[in-house]
């Protein structure tokens, strides 16, 4: 079982969403981290370079994020709600 999660940074960033956005971001987060923990199947013991910035869209929600291989997270960096 992979211990990969996904965190919001900075941990105010998902302040002012509504509930429908969160929920959004959630699911699509969560979907991110489960491809994101197949690809790097190495995660702590990964030594190659990182994704880099990476931006994913779904519906009214645009997310822009980092792949933190070796510490098995993805970092929510912005998110924008066109709702």
């Amino acid at each position: 079982m992979s211990d990969w999660r996904w965190e919001p940074h900075p941990d105010e960033l998902l302040d002012n969403l509504p509930p429908e956005a969160r929920t959004e971001l959630d699911q699509l987060a969560r979907e991110i981290v489960v491809r994101d923990s197949m690809v790097y199947l190495d995660g702590r013991d990964y030594a190659g370079p990182g994704p880099g910035l990476r931006t994913e869209t779904r519906g009214r929600l645009m997310v822009t994020y980092l792949t933190d291989i070796r510490g098995e997270r993805v970092v929510v960096l912005n998110v924008t709600w066109f709702g």
